[in-house]
């Protein structure tokens, strides 16, 4: 009886998989600092405090006094209302943090215009919900 030299092996190479999945993790890792995590590119006034939240929702106000909520698409001061009123009804509580990015060189009443905003909304659903500054650290 003559016996065969070839074997067949029912193994599998697997460093070709572990090259593919380094490879993917460094793909990852060097797109995901590519990201800004500002929708809307700003100056942030500077502060010393440390305060804070949770996020809800967040309103942008870009040196040009436009209006952003949860995105880079401006909307108008009269939208304003019924954008964050949809983002807080999003989150399902009663005491949201709308957290607001506005420009350094943005005038005081913009800022009042989105605190209005909010407050018309708690007087009218009864809710606590709250509006925070958003700052840069001080240099």
């Amino acid at each position: 009886m003559i016996k065969s030299q070839n074997k067949i092996r029912i193994e599998t190479n697997s460093s070709s998989m572990s090259d593919l999945v380094f490879l993917l993790l460094i793909f990852f890792m060097i797109t995901s600092t590519l990201i800004s995590p500002n929708a809307v590119k700003l100056l942030l006034p500077e502060s010393n405090s440390k305060t804070m939240a949770r996020e809800n929702v967040t309103v942008y106000i870009d040196e040009n006094h436009n209006f952003f909520v949860e995105g880079d698409v401006p909307i108008a001061v009269g939208e304003l209302e019924s954008y964050i009123r949809t983002g807080i009804t999003g989150s399902g509580v009663d005491d949201a943090c709308i957290v607001l990015r506005a420009d350094k060189n943005v005038p005081v009443q913009d800022v009042v215009q989105v605190i209005d905003a909010v407050n018309n909304i708690n007087s009218t659903d009864g809710t606590k919900h709250k509006v925070i500054l958003a700052t840069s650290p001080k240099q």
